[in-house]
């Protein structure tokens, strides 16, 4: 979808023009990036993020069909609820990654920008004489963020409903409104909304005049950085597996029947020891320019990861999501683009305690850079 997003027009908007969602058809921030993150963190900001793609799936066999060919127990799945889910190849790669709802005999999908498509490709192939009808609908339907510790209130205000639980959903008029799991360290309330694509600007109106702020998608970013939630070929290569990432947990089943890499997965996660894991990486942030997403994590002159989403974020500086190898020690002196990096306290092994003492030293020190 490259239709510019309504909410471009509204007042100080800037449109992402940093890789890699240089196509992203919204607002990267409205004049403000760093007060937007506040907002996030500490009221409640409406994010524009309209230019996910957008799957639909009626039909009677959509929940054991799904079950079948993605990693997640859809025939456990009750109405009015949600889930996260992968496509994997026969390998155990990861090769989609979907947000889903079930809400009235019907399966929505909200996928990262660009790749609906091939899913809806991928979908389509599988059918065979099942009764589903998997829809491409981006051009009808949009995806809007209420998120912060006020977006609570700011949804009742707005006479929406508040879902109590991650996933719950309630249905809005043809919509509805989805909670997530919370992002950023403070654990801000997050609320996907589906809303006709043609009421954006009546929605986020109706959201504003509730108390909630408008916040870019680069403030968005920042807290899901923080909050360790990776992004689906930004974060992910073509050589990621389950196991490496918190999809695991999420969106995983590992108790459900037979699906597509489901060999891979239960033998990495039997044997406790995937190639590579997640972690937060503090960088000095001397660079006026960000290393983009891909970019070799070194340790001295060998490569030991790749760099996935980096951001500026309002209180921990230029951090960055990263995949390294497991024999990456802790407090390794690494290296990103000419930047000095640090691996998070938070992500060393917890019965380390020396070798987090000397994690949060170097931390301390990359940081002092930055400031200095």
């Amino acid at each position: 979808m490259t239709t510019p997003s309504p909410l471009l027009s509204r007042p100080g908007a800037v449109p992402v023009e940093v890789a890699p969602d240089v196509a992203r058809a919204v607002a990267a921030h409205y004049g403000d990036p760093l007060r937007e993150q506040r907002a996030l963190a500490e009221g409640a900001g409406l994010v524009d993020r309209s230019d996910r793609d957008v799957l639909s799936v009626p039909g009677a066999d959509r929940l054991s069909w799904l079950h079948s060919i993605t990693s997640q127990h859809f025939e456990q799945l009750g109405d009015s609820s949600g889930s996260e889910a992968l496509v994997l190849s026969p390998n155990g790669h990861v090769e989609h990654h979907l947000v889903v709802t079930d809400l009235g005999g019907t399966t929505w999908a909200d996928v990262e920008p660009g790749t609906g498509a091939a899913l809806h490709a991928f979908l389509e192939r599988m059918r065979f004489m099942l009764r589903v009808e998997p829809r491409l609908a981006t051009d009808a339907w949009a995806v809007l963020t209420l998120a912060g510790p006020q977006a609570p209130g700011v949804l009742a205000t707005a006479g929406l409903p508040v879902p109590g639980a991650p996933y719950a959903v309630a249905a809005t008029g043809g919509g509805w409104v989805r909670r997530m799991p919370p992002i950023g360290d403070g654990g801000a309330a997050a609320f996907d909304l589906l809303v006709p694509r043609a009421g954006i600007g009546a929605t986020a109106d109706r959201l504003l005049a509730a108390g909630a702020g408008l916040s870019g998608i680069s403030a968005y970013e920042a807290l899901r950085v923080e909050a360790r939630r990776p992004r689906f070929g930004v974060d992910s290569d073509h050589r990621t597996i389950p196991n490496e990432l918190e999809w695991l947990s999420t969106a995983v089943h590992l108790e459900k029947g037979c699906y597509r890499g489901q060999e891979t997965v239960a033998r990495v996660h039997n044997l406790g020891r995937p190639p590579r894991r997640l972690v937060l990486l503090h960088l000095d942030g001397v660079s006026e320019d960000l290393p983009a997403p891909g970019e070799p994590v070194l340790s001295g002159t060998r490569t030991v990861g790749r760099v996935g989403s980096v951001v500026r974020h309002h209180e921990l500086g230029v951090v960055a999501l990263a995949l390294v190898k497991q024999s990456v020690a802790p407090d390794a002196a690494l290296t990103v683009g000419g930047s000095t990096a640090a691996i998070d306290p938070d992500d060393a092994p917890a019965a380390l305690d020396d070798t987090q003492a000397a994690v949060r030293d170097r931390v301390r020190a990359v940081r002092s850079a930055t400031i200095g």
